[in-house]
């Protein structure tokens, strides 16, 4: 692992609104080491809130989240935490979400919960939390689709109604969608008014870099509502290039960082 300093990836050194980065863990709680974790604090700290997709489900996942808000303290800004109960899939398929976040930035308003509507037809439904920021309130839907093999389209389709059950909240969708923004799945959304942070943006990793070519598929989005949210900035963080060894940057995950700097009307 190269000790770089992670600043060389961030366009900027103060926030002036809240930033929001989603990141895919891959198995996060069972396949990460202490070394590991303290990595992905480096990578993190300097952001607002995290939306986190596929910790496992067993006790270790729970902890290994607890495990990365310690070490994301230990950076000089006190950050705390929630992480979902298992998604109501089979066991096979069931998974944790996590958020954490600055205490001081942005507050937590009641209590995060599992989408309850369409859990039948979407395997691993979607986590929500809402915070303010400087008195206005933004709810984060925390979302890891089934696989690109097993057709995601099939439950992203019922993203459209979820606007009009939460008709007072400002919803912003962000995970890992395993489809691309391109497909026309996400046009009922468009048409109510969303827009995609990123377009044709890559972010997992190939098995193998080609010819520095090292991302697959354009699947990690953030949907956001224009009439309510301005997108100020936005990126990806490549981690990888913190390695020099690329079965080493895959044991961190399989998914790169996306992140957003936004405000909020």
């Amino acid at each position: 692992m190269k000790l770089l300093l992670l600043v060389f990836f961030l366009p900027f050194l103060f926030f002036a609104q809240p930033t929001l980065v989603s990141w895919n863990l891959q198995n996060f709680g069972s396949s990460k080491t202490d070394q590991s974790v303290v990595f992905i604090a480096s990578i993190l700290k300097d952001y607002d809130i995290v939306a986190l997709q596929e910790i496992v489900v067993n006790p270790s996942g729970a902890q290994a989240v607890a495990k990365l808000a310690a070490e994301l303290t230990k950076t000089g800004t006190k950050w705390t935490y929630a992480v979902s109960d298992p998604t109501t899939s089979s066991a096979y398929k069931a998974e944790r979400y996590a958020f954490l976040w600055k205490t001081h930035v942005v507050q937590l308003i009641g209590k995060p919960w599992l989408e309850k509507k369409y859990h039948l037809e979407i395997d691993r439904e979607p986590f929500y939390a809402t915070f303010h920021y400087q008195n206005k309130p933004f709810t984060v839907v925390n979302f890891h689709a089934i696989t690109q093999k097993r057709q995601p389209e099939t439950e992203i389709k019922y993203f459209k109604f979820l606007p009009e059950h939460y008709p007072n909240l400002t919803l912003l969708f962000v995970g890992d969608f395993n489809c691309p923004e391109t497909h026309t799945v996400f046009n009922p959304l468009k048409k109510m008014g969303y827009a995609s942070a990123f377009e044709n943006q890559k972010t997992t990793l190939r098995t193998q870099c080609i010819q520095n070519d090292c991302l697959a598929s354009a699947f990690d989005n953030i949907y956001y509502p224009t009439s309510s949210v301005t997108l100020q900035q936005k990126g990806i963080i490549p981690f990888y290039e913190f390695f020099q060894n690329w079965n080493d940057a895959r044991k961190v995950s399989d998914h790169v960082p996306i992140w957003i700097q936004f405000q909020i009307h």
